[in-house]
């Protein structure tokens, strides 16, 4: 046990983020450096439950207890291997999962939970630093050859998983660059890119083939990619984007999120001068309160904009738990971003009855109505209607599906389920024999901890299709939701 009484010793501590003044002249991440000795403390908080419910909360079933005593007692080295057992890439999780774990902790029944994702996330950047991260090829050869579309955080522990175990894996992204809604849907100051390109290249030090600008179903045929490998792994994701078709959507300056974060990542790679999609001096209206509201809202201000308001239909939520979703389930609270931090306002119980263009054909406005839930379904409020000025709108409701256009899926004879998924069996497949599905693609939109680890689970009824039996890890079975979608 880490400390007996840590819990009742310590409470509960996070790094600072810098002061919002400084942080919004630049895009690096927003924390400051945490204390070697202060995050041991925050370690020797862990009770050591005899259930830990943490496991439970984590989809990856993270061995949470370990690392932390590991950490305490300052056993470093160890403490990664413990964490790398189960997660291929904490440096990702540690700063862009919402941690389900925290919300499953024993001590979060009645006190502040442990700061797990912190710890997690100070495990990986130490070993990295001290050089413990290597590569490790496979030690013997399968003659098997695998081929995983998409590179996302799914595709990518798939494709890992697989090399390691032996076979030949080539990873294709139609984009420029490998990474998914990694590289171009999170901005700078949640996830700098170094650590995925350091990521990156240990996965090609070990074996793995990374090909990008390939859009598989167009550049390369369904056909061909059937021919010149032994098992498939759709990881596709699910990047279809939710509309809002109220009358005037047709005005200029209403964009998608991502068609918005995209190019402000590019410019942040240095592949643009500057970004098409422009909030400086702009009124700005984000339709959506979610985690990517969160970060078109971020990317406004770093950008100049002259104000944000992010609006959701939804009531809001309340400060602490409800009894709606009691521990150890995720509680719908209201949650604070580092963006939120930063400004603009969030208006919830709204709905954008349509869009006011001005007379060049921009949208200049919004007109809105308030909104109550009576039977479960949203009702107008009376007398509530009103203007919001805009220049730019960007919506970030969320993702409806995979993206069929390159014909891929149609060319591989793959089913699509309820909800604008790729239907799979209990064994990742698609109803076509040697294609898998992992990820988005199957699940449908969620989180990146859930990616990674329906990465790793794929990759196992992968190894285990190719081999006959597989050691490789299944944490995960394919979730009711994506079964009943086929």
């Amino acid at each position: 046990m880490a400390d007996p009484s840590g819990f009742l010793k310590h409470g509960r501590e996070l790094p600072k983020r810098r002061p919002v003044d400084l942080r919004l002249m630049d895009w690096r991440e927003v924390y400051e450096d945490f204390e070697p000795g202060k995050l041991r403390t925050q370690a020797s908080r862990c009770m050591d439950c005899g259930i830990p419910f943490c496991h439970n909360g984590c989809p990856l079933g993270n061995l949470i207890p370990e690392w932390n005593d590991l950490v305490r007692t300052d056993q470093w080295r160890s403490a990664i291997e413990r964490l790398h057992a189960t997660n291929n890439f904490p440096e990702f999780t540690g700063r862009l999962c919402p941690a389900p774990c925290e919300a499953a902790c024993v001590l979060g029944i009645n006190s502040d939970p442990v700061t797990i994702k912190q710890v997690e996330v100070e495990i990986i950047d130490r070993a990295f630093a001290e050089g413990w991260v290597t590569p490790a090829p496979p030690e013997l050869k399968s003659g098997k050859k695998v081929a995983v579309v998409g590179s996302g955080p799914a595709g990518l522990a798939a494709a890992q998983q697989l090399t390691r175990a032996g076979h030949d894996v080539t990873v294709y992204e139609r984009n420029d660059r490998i990474g998914g809604l990694l590289r171009y849907g999170i901005p700078e100051f949640k996830m700098e890119k170094r650590h995925l390109d350091r990521r990156l290249a240990q996965m090609e030090a070990e074996g793995t083939v990374l090909r990008t600008g390939v859009n598989v179903g167009v550049d390369v045929t369904a056909e061909q990619l059937r021919s010149s490998y032994d098992a498939v792994v759709l990881a596709i994701g699910s990047t279809v984007p939710r509309d809002l078709p109220a009358p005037g959507r047709e005005a200029g300056g209403i964009h998608f999120a991502m068609d918005y974060l995209e190019p402000a990542n590019r410019v942040q790679n240095g592949d643009l001068a500057a970004a098409p999609i422009d909030a400086n001096g702009k009124q700005v209206v984000i339709i959506g309160g979610g985690d990517t509201g969160a970060d078109c809202l971020g990317t406004a201000h770093r950008q100049g904009a002259a104000s944000v308001t992010q609006l959701e239909i939804m009531p809001e939520p309340p400060g602490a738990r409800p009894d709606s979703t009691p521990w150890p389930t995720w509680p719908l609270i209201l949650r604070t971003s580092s963006a939120h931090e930063e400004g603009g306002e969030r208006v919830f119980s709204v709905n954008t009855e349509k869009f006011l263009a001005d007379e060049d054909g921009d949208v200049r406005a919004l007109a809105l109505h308030e909104v109550t839930m009576v039977d479960g379904r949203f009702e107008k409020v009376p007398g509530s209607e009103r203007e919001l000025p805009a220049q730019l709108v960007l919506l970030a409701m969320g993702f409806v599906g995979v993206d069929q256009s390159s014909g891929l899926l149609e060319g591989l004879g793959a089913e699509l389920g309820q909800r604008g998924v790729v239907a799979r069996d209990a064994s990742w497949k698609s109803t076509v024999d040697g294609v898998f599905v992992a990820g988005d693609a199957g699940r449908g939109q969620s989180l990146i901890v859930w990616a990674i680890a329906e990465g790793r689970a794929c990759a196992a009824a992968v190894d285990e299709y190719l081999t006959g039996h597989s050691l490789l890890p299944a944490p995960i079975e394919p979730t009711t939701m994506a079964l009943v979608a086929r």
